[in-house]
């Protein structure tokens, strides 16, 4: 039976399980940056991209069922946070994407499904719009893609527990481990003033999406997911019971089963 982490209690603690060991990892320097990815197993390509304050290793319950299932995983550090590092410039999500598109260009990943967690999934889907013939799908979690799909920020026991993860992380993984107040605050402005993407935009959307929503998201209207899944042509919404903005943490077994579905799906358009 599956063990739940509903209140991040174990994530705090210990963080997310350990990944395996990686094929190939290292770091590829573009625009200001010096991105950190690794790899792990072989076959298609999914490239998983994680929350903003958080690094890779949150995927740490996803890797070794993407792997299991035949997939070459790729995990990319955002810019300035993990193992990559940044320039002065403000945080964008365009630029995010771009730093992901040349992983692409560096790993010869011709075309990939996204995997997006948060602000992962904003700059998932940034790059489906900016480069739509690199990527397959988008698996869109937890996000919004207007400041007016963000609820008021409300700090809980859950959300504290998770700041206080990432907080030991950065100092255990970066480059400028003493900088932690800073990062959060200029990755903070980032959240509350981006994305700002109209519905005109949205419909030109050309790859698979699902629209992935938590019943309890601390963050994410419920009304702005159903507005993304009627504005992406196409874009199927997905509503997952009892997790929160969390869920690949609190209930690995829910996430992985809703997501390895939408890759089997996206899997099988690609054979046609």
């Amino acid at each position: 039976m599956e063990a739940f982490d509903d209140d991040l209690s174990n994530f705090e603690a210990h963080g997310a399980a350990p990944l395996p060991a990686a094929g190939d990892q290292g770091h590829v320097s573009h625009d200001g940056a010096r991105i950190w990815y690794a790899t792990y197993g072989s076959g298609p390509p999914v490239i998983l991209l994680h929350g903003g304050l958080g690094h890779s290793g949150n995927w740490g319950c996803q890797v070794p069922v993407l792997v299991a299932s035949g997939h070459c995983v790729v995990l990319i550090d955002s810019r300035g946070h993990g193992r990559s590092t940044r320039d002065a410039r403000p945080f964008s999500y365009e630029l995010m994407a771009s730093d992901v598109l040349t992983v692409m260009n560096v790993l010869h990943i011709k075309k990939a499904p996204l995997v997006g967690w948060s602000d992962g999934a904003c700059t998932a889907l940034v790059l489906a719009m900016k480069a739509p013939t690199r990527v397959s799908g988008v698996f869109f979690f937890g996000c919004n893609m207007d400041p007016g799909g963000a609820k008021e920020f409300r700090a809980t026991p859950v959300i504290d527990r998770c700041f206080s993860r990432h907080t030991k992380d950065y100092a255990r993984l970066s480059a400028t481990p003493d900088q932690f107040s800073a990062f959060a605050e200029a990755v903070g402005l980032m959240m509350k003033t981006q994305p700002n993407y109209a519905a005109r935009d949205l419909a030109e959307i050309k790859v698979p999406v699902a629209i992935v929503q938590s019943e309890h998201d601390e963050f994410i209207k419920a009304e702005h997911a159903e507005y993304l899944s009627r504005s992406i042509p196409g874009a199927e919404l997905i509503l997952m019971p009892g997790v929160s903005h969390f869920a690949p943490l609190q209930r690995p077994l829910q996430f992985n089963g809703v997501m390895q579905a939408f890759l089997d799906k996206v899997g099988a358009l690609q054979e046609r």
